[in-house]
């Protein structure tokens, strides 16, 4: 999964009740047993040829996952071809993360600027592709209403799954500091977003203030709570138009809710969902495979639908920290896995004793 890319533990005996709250094993969490499903990230393969494009997703079929998350728009051929290899396919779409090339001809003016007042026009943070869009102008709600809608109107999909729904990383993963040479122990203002006209307006409307003069944005509740909530509105529209359609709505998200909101102004908790993943991605945040567990606990206990942890498939070389990994899902109460990268034989093997187990 793309990126800029927590647990309740206790050596003190629980009274039962409270015991049976925080157990992993709580009622609900019980069910998932019966009810997991194993997916797989994909971009759409169109140089492919047809037949390798049926090898590639008999092969998925077979070791077990059951439905596809595919990235690309809208392609009748693979679809097809998922659709005939008995897989489940959810259309991957980008959300406020987009460079369409009709939004730099036409609204240069959707782009997201930092509080050093650099838009992601033409000059996004981290990488070239980091082009955000804002989702307080409703010119991109309803633009991105249409995208959705087209993917959801396909007889092929069965829903529509959301990646970038969010504000740019304030702060990454801690491993990728190095790698940008970064501090960001405090936000710093390049990585601060959205300070455009826009948005200024539109929460100066609600709170009487300017959020650039904010003295200490990383701390002003209301400031924070304005773009929490500003993406929460936006997945909420989502949400009207892909069920409106009869489809499923699913999201890529960071870690854990608390995680979440830090980092990218993600409230994903409170978004109208019907499954999430969660990018449990430990490397990037310099954490053994036991933190995994740790996140799917956490993020079960606040939410009521299906939570399937994200593997990132190249931490899990070690094929005892991939089996590691599925059975701390399966026993914090995680629905299941999707799989982001690479799958080798050997891991196909791990896999299915993994979730078969």
């Amino acid at each position: 999964m793309a990126t800029a890319s927590a647990s309740v533990a206790s050596t003190v005996e629980l009274p039962l009740k409270l015991a049976s709250v925080l157990s992993p094993q709580t009622k609900s969490q019980r069910s998932n047993l019966t009810n997991r499903k194993y997916w797989a990230w994909v971009g759409i393969s169109r140089q492919e040829s047809t037949a390798k494009l049926k090898a590639k997703y008999a092969t998925y079929k077979k070791h077990g996952i059951d439905a596809i998350f595919l990235e690309g728009g809208i392609d009748d051929r693979e679809f097809d071809i998922i659709k005939e290899a008995g897989l489940d396919l959810h259309s991957w779409m980008w959300t406020t993360n987009r460079g369409d090339a009709w939004i730099r001809e036409n609204h240069p003016d959707w782009y997201m600027v930092s509080r050093n007042g650099k838009s992601c026009f033409d000059m996004p943070p981290y990488v070239d592709y980091y082009r955000w869009i804002s989702p307080v102008i409703p010119g991109v709600q309803n633009y991105l209403k249409e995208k959705a809608d087209e993917l959801a109107s396909h007889n092929a999909v069965s829903g529509v799954h959301l990646d970038y729904v969010r504000y740019p990383d304030v702060i990454l993963p801690k491993a990728l500091w190095r790698h940008y040479n970064l501090d960001q122990t405090e936000e710093l203002p390049d990585y601060d977003f959205c300070y455009s006209e826009h948005t200024r307006k539109a929460f100066k409307a609600v709170s009487g203030r300017d959020p650039i003069d904010i003295q200490d944005p990383s701390h002003d509740q209301e400031w924070l709570h304005f773009r929490y909530d500003s993406v929460t509105h936006l997945v909420k529209q989502l949400a009207g138009v892909v069920k409106g359609r009869g489809r499923t709505l699913t999201a890529a998200v960071f870690p854990t809710p608390r995680m979440a909101r830090k980092i990218c102004r993600q409230d994903w908790d409170k978004w109208p969902l019907d499954g999430v993943c969660p990018m449990t991605y430990n490397s990037f945040y310099d954490e053994p495979v036991e933190w995994i567990g740790d996140c799917i606990l956490e993020n079960v206990q606040a939410v009521k639908f299906p939570v399937y942890a994200g593997l990132y498939m190249p931490d899990m070389e070690d094929l005892a920290s991939f089996r590691k990994a599925i059975n701390l899902v399966h026993k914090k109460g995680g629905s299941g896995v999707s799989l982001f990268g690479g799958v080798s034989d050997s891991h196909w093997k791990v896999f299915e004793e993994a979730i078969h187990g």
